[in-house]
């Protein structure tokens, strides 16, 4: 007796009203696997420090119940839950940022230092620092303002009856030289103390960060990412190329520029918050591709995921490595970034 084996397909369909969306059946395991390493680095994060908590404690004091020390609720709560917090949100922010970037450009090197989004926020931020000398509290205003500024300067010079992702990359790399360099003069000329706190802030650091800046950059997330599901298929199709999205409907230039606004806004709360940090938008996408393919729908929020588990692990190892001081969380991301980035290029060579 001959039996007939019939190939179930390799992914789910999830609908949503008149939004329906295909995950690999891959995207449930390896969320459940990224949510438990998230819960376990946020634990271990919060538990060590000068001050030592247990993990079990930490625990308690989460679930709000007694410990046998009355200073792990302040601890715990005004001190370490926030930058973990704001670290885990910036992390998500990048990823997804970069995941976008990638689909737009077809480039699997673009991030969202590629555009100058985070050039055109350190230019903005040293240029309060050093040379207004106003206030701290505008920094992320200035820093948000400064890479739309870059992002509008961008589209305007790469618009030529359309804007393709050559040109878009073309420009976006020239911008940010331009912008890097006058940086890098601010900080030349500029007076010493204020240089010391522009070149802080140029690290990428998560330190200090409290309540405030968690409410702000969850108040985008909020928006943006549930924004970032739902153009999973246009991003899908845009990856097809121009000349078949078009023959399959899509109003190409439209959808291009409305998944430009929106990684180049994630990008900048998130530079805006924490100053500059490289690679994340790299490489998280780059791993998530691997661990539940390409298709976008599972991309994105696998990418935000995996983001915030890489930023909240870089803190962690920032504040461990060089214990009592601590390195800036963008240092550490770019020594876990950098040989990932080489290992890309690497391969695209090979390819």
């Amino acid at each position: 007796m001959q039996t007939s084996s019939v190939n179930k397909p390799s992914w789910n369909t999830i609908r949503l009203g008149r939004f329906s969306f295909k995950l690999d059946r891959r995207v449930l395991p390896v969320s459940l696997v990224l949510i438990v390493i998230a819960i376990s680095v946020l634990v271990v994060s919060i538990s060590y420090g000068e001050f030592d908590i247990s993990p079990f404690e930490v625990l308690q004091t989460i679930l709000g119940q007694e410990t046998s020390d009355s200073r792990h609720e302040l601890v715990v709560w005004t001190f370490r839950m926030p930058r973990i917090l704001v670290a885990f949100m910036v992390g998500a922010a990048l990823a997804v940022s970069g995941t976008i970037l990638q689909g737009i450009t077809r480039n699997p090197l673009a991030d969202p230092g590629i555009l100058g989004v985070t050039s055109g926020a350190s230019l903005a931020a040293v240029l309060m620092i050093v040379w207004l000398d106003v206030s701290l509290e505008w920094l992320p205003i200035a820093a948000f303002t400064g890479a739309m500024v870059m992002a509008v300067l961008i589209f305007v010079f790469t618009w030529n009856g359309g804007s393709s992702p050559v040109r878009l990359i073309l420009v976006g790399v020239g911008m940010a030289a331009v912008a890097s360099a006058l940086t890098n003069l601010m900080i030349v000329f500029g007076e010493i103390n204020q240089v010391q706190q522009a070149t802080i802030w140029l690290a990428g650091s998560v330190y200090g960060r409290g309540w405030d800046h968690v409410h702000t950059i969850a108040l985008w997330l909020a928006i943006l990412l549930p924004v970032s599901i739902l153009m999973a298929r246009q991003l899908n199709t845009l990856n097809l190329g121009d000349d078949l999205a078009k023959g399959l409907g899509l109003k190409v230039e439209v959808q291009r520029v409305f998944l430009l606004i929106i990684s180049v806004a994630l990008a900048a709360i998130a530079v805006s918050v924490s100053g500059t940090i490289g690679f994340v938008g790299l490489v998280a996408p780059h791993i998530t591709r691997r661990l539940v393919g390409p298709s976008h729908e599972g991309l994105v929020p696998m990418s935000a995921l995996l983001g915030g588990v890489l930023l909240m692990f870089s803190d962690l190892i920032g504040r461990w490595v060089i214990s009592p001081s601590e390195l800036p969380v963008g240092i550490v991301a770019a020594m876990i970034g950098a040989p990932y980035f080489a290992f890309l290029l690497y391969q695209t060579r090979n390819q």
